[in-house]
C-alpha cells in the first residue's frame, strides 16, 4: 500500500478559471504556466492580462474567454461523458507531464488508466498500403499483448490500423479537434468506439472543427504521450515526419519501418532509418528498445528546467523591454542567449518574454526558443 498523498485536485472554480484562461487568446502552454507562476492563480492572472497586453505592446487588449463560455464548454463535457484533467492531477497522463511546455488542461473521455500504461505512438500515411496498414494493425496488436498503450491521431490509414490493432488492449486517440468533432468523417465510429473502450484525447475546444493548423498540435501531444514513436509508412514532408521529429526533440526514441525504395510512402521512413531511427520489422525490436525505460515511464531525457519565480518581479523598466526587443529577431533564439546578450535577471527577461507573448509579438518554438513576430509593431 503506498504512503504517497493523493494527488491534488482543482476545486471547480479553479478548473474554470483555468479553462478561462488556456482558452484565451494569445495565452499558450508557456505563458499561461508563467502567468499562474507570476500571479499565483488563474483568476489573478485574468485579471491582469489587459495590463500585461499593454505593457508588452499589443495594440488591443485579447479578448478574454467568460465564464459564461467556460461553464458552457464543461457542461458539453458532461453531456457527452468527458472531463478536463489539469497538470498536477491523478487522470492527467503522466508521459504528457514531461514534455516541454506541457498543455495545462486536457480533455479526456474514455478509460484514463490506459495512459498510465507504458506508450508507444504508431504513426503513418494516410493514403496507406494494404501492407502498411497489415504492418500497423500488427504491431499495435503485439505491443498491446505485451502491455503497451498505443497512441495515434485518428486520422485515416495507418492512424486508423494501430487504433484497431489496439482496441483490445488499450488504445489512446489524439484529435486535432474538439473531442465532439473527430475527423475525418470515416472514423467516427472508429473514435466512439475508443471513446467507450479506450481513451480520447484532445487539449481543443469542444466544437472546434479542425483545421490545416490544428495537426501540428495534434503531432506535438501524440509525441508527448509516448516513450516511442514507430513511422510505418511515410511521404517525404509528410505530418509523420513532423511528429518524429518532435518527438526526437523531446527525447522520446523513434523507430521506423523499412519500405521499398521505389514506393514514394517509404521515402520518409527510409530517410529517418539513414538518420539513425531504429529499424522495425517486428515488436520485439521495439519492446528491447523501450523495456528497461518502461518500468520507469520516463523518456531518457534531462529534466525540463522551471523558469526563475515571477511571483515577486517588479514590474520591467521600459529600458529593460528594449533591451530585450532588441536582442530578439525573426531567427528563434534559445533564452539563455537572450538573458546573456541583456545582462538582466533572468526573471526579468521572462516576464518581458511573457507580456510580448500575450501581446501577439513573440513566437515560441518546440525546442523552447523564441522569435519576434514578423509585420508587428
Amino acid at each position: 500500500m503506498s504512503d504517497a498523498a493523493p494527488a491534488p485536485r482543482l476545486t471547480d472554480r479553479q478548473r474554470l478559471n483555468w479553462l478561462r484562461l488556456i482558452r484565451t487568446e494569445n495565452v499558450g502552454p508557456a505563458s499561461f504556466r508563467d502567468l499562474v507562476n507570476r500571479f499565483g492563480s488563474a483568476e489573478a492572472a485574468l485579471a491582469m492580462l489587459p495590463e500585461l497586453v499593454l505593457a508588452g505592446g499589443g495594440g488591443r487588449v485579447p479578448r478574454i474567454f467568460s465564464e459564461r463560455e467556460a461553464e458552457a464548454e464543461l457542461e458539453a463535457a458532461a453531456r457527452v461523458g468527458a472531463r478536463f484533467a489539469a497538470i498536477g492531477e491523478s487522470d492527467y497522463p503522466p508521459m504528457l507531464r514531461r514534455m516541454p511546455q506541457p498543455p495545462p488542461l486536457v480533455a479526456l473521455m474514455g478509460d484514463a488508466s490506459i495512459c498510465m500504461l507504458p506508450t508507444v505512438a504508431i504513426v503513418g500515411a494516410r493514403n496507406a498500403s494494404a501492407a502498411g496498414t497489415k504492418m500497423a494493425r500488427r504491431l499495435a496488436h503485439d505491443l498491446g499483448q505485451a502491455g503497451y498503450a498505443v497512441v495515434s491521431g485518428l486520422a485515416r490509414g495507418i492512424d486508423a490500423a494501430a487504433h484497431q490493432g489496439s482496441l483490445d488492449t488499450g488504445t489512446i486517440a489524439v484529435l486535432a479537434g474538439g473531442i465532439d468533432r473527430p475527423y475525418p468523417a470515416e472514423n467516427v465510429q472508429l473514435s466512439e468506439e475508443i471513446g467507450r473502450r479506450g481513451i480520447l484525447v484532445s487539449e481543443m475546444p469542444f466544437g472546434w472543427e479542425p483545421r490545416a493548423r490544428d495537426f501540428p498540435r495534434r503531432n506535438r501531444i501524440v509525441a508527448g504521450l509516448c516513450l516511442g514513436l514507430v513511422v510505418v509508412e511515410a511521404a517525404e514532408r509528410s505530418g509523420s515526419l513532423i511528429s518524429a521529429r518532435l518527438a526526437n526533440e523531446m527525447g522520446r526514441i523513434v523507430f521506423a519501418v523499412p519500405g521499398s525504395p521505389y514506393d514514394n510512402r517509404a521515402s520518409g521512413t527510409n530517410g529517418l532509418l539513414k538518420q539513425g531511427a531504429t529499424l522495425v520489422t517486428e515488436a520485439s525490436d521495439i519492446l528491447d528498445v523501450l523495456s528497461p525505460l518502461a518500468g520507469n515511464g520516463a523518456p531518457p531525457v534531462t529534466p525540463i528546467e522551471e523558469p526563475p519565480d515571477l511571483s515577486a518581479v517588479p514590474p520591467p523598466a521600459e529600458s529593460e523591454r528594449a533591451r530585450v526587443i532588441e536582442a530578439l529577431s525573426p531567427v528563434p533564439t534559445p533564452v539563455d542567449e537572450i538573458i546573456r546578450h541583456t545582462g538582466l535577471h533572468p526573471a526579468q527577461v521572462f516576464m518581458i518574454l511573457l507580456e510580448l507573448d500575450l501581446a501577439g509579438r513573440l513566437e515560441r518554438h518546440s525546442d523552447g526558443s523564441v522569435s519576434l513576430l514578423v509585420g508587428n509593431p
